[in-house]
């Protein structure tokens, strides 16, 4: 599984043109899902978001994690995070897992994320045309690859 993490002030998701989810401060998730994933991995990208220390402490220090600071998080998922361009300009999107592996592990994480943080975390509609919102914060965007464990 691959995340991207986005601090944002703020972070909407609609569909069809009509607002889905909206957050306030807190963090933007971009979930993408791949052949070979398991539940481990979401369970690991969950508590590693839950802890990542990406806000600001009061001398201004990246230091604190969501729950220090009371912030919301929206979760989106996006199958694109799988892309390959390794041949052409063209990405390719094999590596991406297929229904119910990738809404499993993709609510999966939602869930932990939900546990770990003791808030909600609204989302997106798995599979929608999503149009995505946000004010990056900093800015600051953390991609972390449940296979590379760093």
């Amino acid at each position: 599984m691959r995340i991207v993490i986005q601090r944002v002030t703020d972070a909407s998701v609609s569909i069809g043109g009509k607002l889905k989810a909206a957050i306030g401060a807190g963090m933007m998730v971009l979930i993408g899902v791949e052949n070979g994933d398991t539940e481990a991995d979401a369970l690991w990208l969950a508590a590693k978001t839950a802890s990542l220390r990406i806000f600001d402490d009061s001398q201004g220090v990246m230091n604190l994690d969501i729950k220090a600071v009371g912030g919301e998080i929206l979760a989106i998922s996006q199958f694109t995070l799988t892309a390959s361009t390794r041949k052409g300009n063209r990405p390719s999107y094999i590596r991406a897992a297929r229904q119910p592996l990738s809404t499993d592990l993709y609510e999966l994480y939602c869930t932990e994320l939900r546990r770990l943080t003791g808030t909600a975390v609204p989302t997106g509609t798995f599979g929608a045309d999503m149009q995505v919102s946000l004010t990056n914060d900093g800015p600051v965007t953390i991609i972390i690859d449940s296979k590379l464990k760093e």
